[in-house]
């Protein structure tokens, strides 16, 4: 009875375990990598958001976070000429209007 009950437990695991790693797989994305920014507010960092408008405490643009700025200087990145926050490594489409990204980099508000 005890090696049946060992037996069922192993068989269990093995096809939790191969079931987690086949859905692991199906949600990567084939394609162009869209990458959302994050912008924060300058007095304010607990208040983000991945678009620029106004902190809501503050009432203060957001800014590109310190971490984004550096990623953007140093990858090329392609945007979106209608939506500045659809960004990618890769040419593409704009996933939101279906427009040519351009090559370049961002306008970074300080």
């Amino acid at each position: 009875m005890k090696k049946t009950i060992i037996f069922l437990i192993a068989i269990t695991t093995t096809f939790t375990t191969f079931a987690q790693k086949a859905n692991a797989n199906s949600k990567v994305k084939q394609g162009n990598t869209v990458v959302t920014t994050q912008y924060i507010c300058p007095m304010h960092p607990e208040v983000a958001a991945n678009k620029p408008g106004k902190c809501s405490k503050c009432n203060m643009d957001l800014n590109l976070s310190p971490k984004e700025k550096m990623k953007k200087e140093v990858m090329k990145t392609y945007t979106c000429p209608m939506h500045p926050e659809v960004t990618s490594n890769k040419p593409g489409k704009c996933s939101k209007c279906n427009m040519n990204l351009i090559k370049g980099k961002d306008k970074i508000k300080s």
